[in-house]
This record gives structure tokens, C-alpha cells and sequence, in this order.
């Protein structure tokens, strides 16, 4: 089952999480004592940018029914939706901006470009996801209520399809978290069930009736003769944008290395435990510059499950600090090409699709799912509060988390050959009695024929 106990499976003891939270909360101070100009600078140039791309993307769709046109203007589109939906639209309603005190950059007046009304997307994912991230019966983006990601959720036959879910939800990805948020918006306001009229349909509704009508009538209406390739090219950018920001946002929850916990971790939980959640529950993939951006700084997935409301831009030398504190503690830092990361993801989606039954693994040592059991016979756990954490008596340096995930590996590894060795020993036995069988049924047939010949003599 997933982690219940995060600091025996961190290696770490109580003093040890209460200092690595004070010096994360050094790491935050730092930033917000720094935040100016420049900030505000490349958050007005980014809102800028964006709609200068989407303007200029607009008037190209004007002559959409040339085909070179519509390519372009499709690209320019698409890139304009991924940046308004990536680094605007989500970091701004994350607060990351409210700082500034601009009314029109504030985390409470921003409507993002897509289905579902930023409000309802705020109190589900700002609050559920953030503040419960990876807890199973707690975070409701854990597989998005469609799908299983963790051998800790019971296999059901429905999961079978999972990985044709997944398709219809990278596609409609935008549809997908406005029904996710909106379903949840109203179990956090015990909206009754059957209350047509309630609050959060009467918002959702008004949001899906804007969408719809400025992405499928009013832009294509404006280019006159080219309506339907204007039409076509809309839907294009909307399904570039889905598939974009569902593989950003699985790459940085669902990779191999991003933990879940149990309801038992909750329990008590202090601040520098919630801050080595974040740290093992989120994973980072590798990206430049325009990459970053691109992903609204999502690349640094970990940096902002520590610290959502801190602006993107700052990400990356927050990042720096966090490596070090990760490197001090002897804690994984998980992170990888989009590729690979992505790659782990939909392995997992696959694999989950299946019983148990056709598993390898259990749910305390798979890839994908483990807890501080998976150490059990392998080394003392350091959480231990009456045992001081291991130090290397070759470098002087930590033992913690990564020295006992690379133990755990050689354990497994042993144990795999040991198996592998009793398989072959079997295998040997039986084909050594084969034989043995074999050379007694043919001895008998020899005395059988000579007994035959006795016979007939």
C-alpha cells in the first residue's frame, strides 16, 4: 500500500523534517522579500505577448481557406491557447500574482481560455489537489476519477478500458477538468444533487455557453467566407492545447518516483512533513527555457507543489535550492525528458488496467507505488526516533532515502535471481527425472521385447 509513515520511508527523524521545513520556508522568504519590478515586468510582457500571437493568429485566419494560411494561423493559435492556459491562466489563479495588487492580474477577476470557469477550477484544484496532493480519498486528481494509478485503488472490471479513457481525456482534456471541478465545487458547497438551479451549474453552464459560442460561432462568424476553416482551425488549437497541457500535467504527477500516501499521514501532520509530500509526491521533467514557459514552469512540478503561490518565473532558482536540500538529505529528485516521464506515465496506465493477478510487484515495492515496507530487511529506518540516521563511514555523507531506494534495488534484484536460481534448479530437477523416467521406460520396453523373443523361442 502507499506511504503511511513519511519519514521512516524519507529516512528522516522529527528534527530532521522540522529543519528541512524551516529551510524551505528560508527559501520562500528569500523570493517574496525579492519580488519587484522585474516580476511584474514578465508577467505584463507574457499577458502581452499572448495576445499580441492570438490577435496576429486571428487576422491570418481571415484567409484560412488557404491552406498555408490556416497551417499558420492554426500554430499561431494553438500556441497562443497553450501559453493563456499554461502560464497565465493557471499560475494567475494560483495567486502567484496577487502581490501586485493589479485588478486585472489578480487570482480572483482572472477568466482562463477553456471550458470550465476558473472559480470552480480554483476551489478544487487550489484546495483539494494542493492541499491533499496524492493522498488516496483525499486528492481528487489522482487519476481524475477515471483512472487507476495506484495498486491501493481495488482493480474493477470498468478499468479494463482505462487506456482508451485516457485517450478520450488527453483529448478532452479542457471538458475533463471542467466536469472533474465542477463535480466537486459542488460536494465542497453540499449543493444537492438534483438542484438544477444550483449556484455551480448556473455558473458552469454560463461558462460552457461563452466557450462554446466564441470558439464555434462568434470567431468563425467574423471571417465571413472562411467560417468553416476558421471553425476547424479553433477546434485544432483547443485539441493541440488539451493534449499539451494533459501530458505537462501527467508528467509531473504520475512518472514513476511521485509517491501516494494513506489517510494515516494526515494525522498530525506538521509543516515540514507537508513540505516532504509535495517534495516525494510531484516530479519535474527537463525543459529550456521555452520549454518552461511553454509548460507555465510546470517542468519544475515539485518547486510548485512547494511553493504554488510563488510567481513561475522564479521556479528555476528556487529549483537550485531545493536540489541542494535534496542533495543534504539524501533525498531523490525526481525528474527526467518529457519523453521518459510521460513514457512512465502511460506504462502505468496500462499495467493498472489489468487484476493484480497479472502484476509482478506488490503495491508496497512497485514502480509506481511503494511505501516504507519496501525497506523492510534492507536497512534501519532512520525515522526511527531512537536511531540516528545512517552516515557512509567511506564519504561521511548521509545515508537516507536514495542510499536505501538503490539497497532496496540490489535486494530486489538478489531476490529476483534467487527465484530465477530455484526456477532453473527446478527446471533441472525435472528434466533430470524426465530423463531418468525416460531411461526406465526404456529399459522396460528392452526387457518386454526380450521376454517376447524368450517366447517365441
Amino acid at each position: 500500500m502507499a506511504i503511511t509513515d513519511i519519514r521512516a520511508f524519507a529516512h528522516l527523524t522529527a528534527a530532521d523534517v522540522e529543519t528541512l521545513g524551516q529551510e524551505l520556508d528560508t527559501i520562500r522568504r528569500s523570493v517574496e522579500q525579492s519580488l519587484g519590478e522585474r516580476d511584474a515586468r514578465y508577467i505584463r510582457r507574457s499577458i502581452a505577448a499572448q495576445r499580441g500571437l492570438e490577435l496576429a493568429a486571428r487576422a491570418v485566419l481571415f484567409g484560412s481557406r488557404n491552406r498555408w494560411a490556416w497551417v499558420a494561423g492554426t500554430a499561431m493559435l494553438s500556441v497562443a491557447k497553450i501559453i493563456e492556459n499554461m502560464e497565465l491562466g493557471h499560475n494567475i489563479s494560483h495567486g502567484q500574482w496577487d502581490w501586485m495588487n493589479d485588478p486585472e492580474i489578480h487570482s480572483t477577476n482572472w477568466e482562463w481560455d477553456m471550458t470550465g470557469p476558473s472559480a470552480q477550477w480554483r476551489r478544487a484544484h487550489n484546495y483539494s489537489h494542493h492541499t491533499y496532493t496524492n493522498v488516496l480519498g483525499k486528492d481528487e486528481d489522482l487519476g481524475f476519477g477515471i483512472l487507476r494509478m495506484t495498486r491501493d485503488e481495488p482493480w474493477r472490471p470498468v478499468h479494463l478500458v482505462q487506456p482508451f479513457a485516457n485517450i478520450v481525456l488527453a483529448a478532452a482534456f479542457e471538458w475533463g477538468i471542467a466536469l472533474h471541478d465542477w463535480t466537486i465545487d459542488k460536494e465542497l458547497s453540499d449543493t444537492p444533487r438534483y438542484q438544477v438551479l444550483s449556484e455551480p451549474n448556473k455558473l458552469f453552464a454560463r461558462k460552457i455557453a461563452r466557450q462554446v459560442t466564441k470558439d464555434f460561432l462568434l470567431y468563425p462568424a467574423v471571417t465571413g467566407p472562411a467560417f468553416m476553416s476558421t471553425l476547424k482551425a479553433n477546434a485544432t488549437a483547443n485539441l493541440v492545447r488539451n493534449l499539451w497541457a494533459y501530458a505537462v500535467i501527467f508528467c509531473g504527477h504520475f512518472p514513476d518516483g511521485a509517491e501516494k500516501f494513506t489517510e494515516e499521514q494526515l494525522e498530525g501532520e506538521t509543516p515540514g512533513e507537508w513540505y516532504l509530500r509535495q517534495m516525494l509526491g510531484s516530479a519535474n521533467f527537463s525543459a529550456g527555457p521555452v520549454m518552461g514557459f511553454m509548460s507555465g514552469n510546470l517542468s519544475y512540478q515539485i518547486e510548485h507543489h512547494l511553493f504554488p503561490d510563488l510567481p513561475s518565473n522564479r521556479y528555476p532558482e528556487v529549483a537550485a535550492g531545493v536540489r541542494e536540500l535534496c542533495e543534504k538529505y539524501d533525498l531523490p529528485y525526481t525528474t527526467g525528458s518529457l519523453g521518459k516521464q510521460y513514457l512512465l506515465a502511460f506504462r502505468t496506465i496500462h499495467k493498472l488496467a489489468l487484476p493484480d493477478r497479472f502484476l509482478r510487484r506488490t503495491a508496497d515495492d512497485a514502480p509506481e507505488t511503494s511505501s516504507e515496507r519496501k525497506f523492510a530487511g534492507v536497512t534501519l529506518h532512520a525515522g526511527s526516533e531512537n536511531l540516528p540516521w545512517s552516515i557512509d563511514p567511506a564519504t561521511g555523507k548521509r545515508r537516507g532515502l536514495r542510499w536505501a531506494m538503490h539497497e532496496a534495488k540490489i535486494a530486489l534484484r538478489a531476490k529476483a535471481e534467487q527465484e530465477r536460481e530455484v526456477l532453473r534448479s527446478a527446471e533441472r530437477t525435472f528434466r533430470a527425472k524426465a530423463r531418468q523416467e525416460k531411461d526406465l521406460l526404456r529399459r522396460a520396453r528392452h526387457a518386454l521385447r526380450k521376454s517376447q523373443t524368450s517366447y517365441s523361442a
